[in-house]
């Protein structure tokens, strides 16, 4: 894969619950991971008692943060509210030449900053609440 533009990442929100997702901000630096936690099945009749994993039992997690400028202050309200009723919504975020990751998620952090010569800016988190599915891109 070649180099792609860190802008090119998109971060969208279907506030709706429509199935219809807007792009929600201008982020400037955006961050997507994946999880799995382990389940250990190790005994005593490990062979050489090296650790043992149960394949397929672990538990998934996506997480995603970043932080920027909001794109308008519609968007500011709409992640705004979503965090304040606790809600969980789906998101999405596009991946140039990878695919698009879709699911609901729950923001678990919201945070606005800025210095006095400069523009207001935020930073948002956000933890998988469900099945998170992914979709190549073509």
């Amino acid at each position: 894969m070649v180099a792609k533009k860190g802008k090119d990442l998109l971060l969208k929100l279907d506030a709706s619950g429509a199935g219809s997702f807007t792009t929600v901000a201008g982020l400037r630096a955006k961050r997507l991971a994946f999880n799995s936690e382990t389940v250990d099945v190790t005994d005593a009749d490990s062979a050489g008692r090296w650790r043992e994993l149960l394949a397929g039992s672990a538990v998934q997690r996506a997480a995603l943060s970043g932080s920027g400028i909001f794109k308008d202050s519609a968007s500011d309200e709409a992640i705004r509210a979503v965090f304040f009723a606790g809600d969980i919504v789906d998101w999405q975020v596009a991946i140039p030449d990878f695919g698009t990751i879709q699911g609901p998620f729950q923001i678990t952090a919201l945070e606005y900053g800025g210095n006095h010569d400069g523009e207001m800016t935020f930073e948002v988190a956000l933890e998988s609440a469900g099945l998170v599915s992914f979709a190549a891109a073509p």
